[in-house]
């Protein structure tokens, strides 16, 4: 089965759901564009509650932002994101990163769901520091630049612009 089919599979009456988990600002707009054509039952995590706004009344919720430098913070985060996903259940969990993408799809994959790591379009000349840990963790790792996917083993698909 391919990663095309499992996500137009998501969501079709059997109550799978696309999770997709982001920063605020660039990351989640490009998280937005990427479901749009998912054409699936899809919730969407961000960092601040104000993104609710770029989602035409689908499900949202909200996470503190964390950084390197605050382990509080990312504990925080990780009970919030484990609790959304234990609510939602997604069959899929997707992220354009940064940081509460990378512990979401870290916890996600715990839990059985199959994960999918998009690295920013704003990465032009390598892979972010998140996206390189999140490597490993990925079931499905994208690059949006073709020169990215032969330098550090991500696939490429295209980008979202």
């Amino acid at each position: 089965m391919t990663w095309s089919s499992d996500l137009s599979r998501a969501g079709e009456g059997d109550g799978q759901v696309v999770l997709c988990v982001s920063s605020t600002g660039g990351h989640f707009v490009q998280l937005t564009r990427i479901a749009e054509g998912l054409g699936t039952r899809t919730h969407f995590v961000s960092t601040r509650a104000g993104d609710a706004t770029l989602l035409d009344g689908q499900p949202h919720h909200v996470v503190r932002d964390i950084s390197r430098s605050s382990r509080w913070s990312v504990l925080v985060c990780a009970v919030q994101l484990l609790r959304i996903l234990w609510r939602v259940r997604p069959s899929v969990v997707l992220t354009t990163g940064a940081a509460p993408g990378y512990l979401g799809l870290i916890i996600a994959r715990r839990l059985g769901a199959r994960t999918v790591w998009i690295d920013s379009v704003a990465n032009v000349e390598r892979v972010s520091m998140a996206g390189q840990l999140a490597r490993k963790h990925a079931d499905l790792f994208l690059v949006q630049w073709p020169h990215l996917a032969d330098a550090q083993e991500g696939r490429y698909m295209g980008s979202v612009l």
